[in-house]
């Protein structure tokens, strides 16, 4: 279906494993040529065995800007362009705590990585996509972005200001040719939940209608929508994933 994805160049962050490599594998298969990046260099070579497609590797955390910089001008350099960005980089810090138990530290950490890691990409990438008046970002927000997960306030809070610059990153660049749009799952079983205790899934699956988790690959076929061609007249949208969780 996504035939025009050919000849087009992707970046995904937090590419190393979950939610990140299970979408970078569906852009590979629908012909996008990728840069995957992850604060992990280990599981970036890994996960490089499962791509049949051109793929290059960068190790960054994303939570250093200058580093931000300098691997988007790298990826520029190499391929020639940058048609999509997908932010899947993202970490719960800690939960399962009342809001005045929160670390102060971790919350900082989480928003560093969830929410500025994100403007970081979007900054750099934004100048490159408005040369060729077109792009895609897809920011990985979630249900706790609009809902608010009791236990989570770092994680929630962090996740509803990515859905907040998704808002008005659509509008400043809604004459562009670059849509900027977010996915918010509810539940998806990656390691990421896998590390959380099991109150804190529980508290949070029970709320879903369906009784399920999400899979990564509901999740990746969704993402491919999103930041396809065809997705062109939807732009600084929360796309749900969420079971029925989310009515509006």
């Amino acid at each position: 279906m996504y035939t025009d994805f050919h000849h087009q160049v992707g970046i995904v962050t937090g590419a190393g494993s979950g939610l990140g490599l299970a979408i970078a594998l569906k852009l590979s298969e629908a012909g996008v040529k990728l840069a995957l990046l992850d604060k992990n260099p280990s599981l970036l070579k890994s996960a490089q065995s499962q791509f049949s497609g051109e793929v290059a590797l960068y190790a960054v955390d994303i939570t250093d800007e200058g580093a931000v910089k300098d691997v988007i001008d790298l990826v520029k350099s190499r391929f020639g362009k940058i048609d999509i960005l997908v932010n899947s980089a993202g970490i719960t810090g800690m939960t399962n705590l009342k809001s005045h138990e929160t670390d102060t530290a971790n919350l900082r950490l989480v928003w560093e990585v969830n929410f500025m890691g994100s403007w970081y990409t979007g900054k750099h990438v934004l100048p490159y996509m408005l040369e060729q008046n077109y792009g895609r970002i897809l920011h990985i927000a979630s249900i706790a972005g609009k809902e608010g997960n009791a236990g989570m306030l770092a994680y929630s809070a962090s996740k509803s200001a990515v859905i907040g610059m998704t808002k008005v990153q659509g509008k400043d660049y809604a004459e562009t040719g670059i849509t900027v749009n977010a996915l918010a799952p509810a539940v998806i079983r990656t390691a990421l939940v896998d590390a959380m205790p099991v109150e804190q899934v529980k508290y949070m699956t029970d709320k879903i209608p369906m009784k399920r988790c999400g899979t990564l690959d509901e999740a990746a076929a969704m993402a491919l929508y999103i930041v396809s061609p065809q997705n062109s007249f939807t732009t600084g949208f929360t796309f749900d994933l969420s079971g029925g969780r989310a009515t509006y």
